[in-house]
């Protein structure tokens, strides 16, 4: 067990901004076409954040064309090139998905202000 922990700290980002449900974040994410890399920017509201660790993930979700998008990313990946929170939002439970049943300003997070 020591192994795979000591293999698992290896792969740990030290640069992870903290965040919760309810933020609003930037994920740059990289995408791999062919033999060209470029980053794509997913801009989205954090529903769901779980695990610990190195297998910790999160589930952003932002609508697209009138459609709710949801994608889920691991915090330690490789593949995020930048992680930036652009508002903290005030919720009082751990998992958003009541947001997916909602339309227009029901939908909404409010935003923290002193933080």
């Amino acid at each position: 067990m020591d192994l795979i922990r000591q293999i698992e700290n290896e792969q740990i980002t030290k640069e992870v901004p903290s965040f919760s449900t309810g933020d609003t974040v930037q994920v740059h994410y990289r995408i791999i076409e062919g033999s060209r890399e470029r980053v794509q920017v997913f801009e989205g509201t954090v529903i769901k954040v779980q695990g610990e660790g190195v297998r910790q993930t999160f589930t952003v979700r932002r609508l697209s064309y009138g459609v709710g998008v949801e994608r889920t990313f691991l915090v330690h990946s490789p593949r995020i090139a930048k992680l930036v929170v652009t508002r903290k939002g005030k919720t009082r439970r751990a998992k958003l998905f009541y947001i997916r049943n909602r339309q227009g300003k029901s939908a909404k997070v409010k935003e923290k202000t002193n933080y």
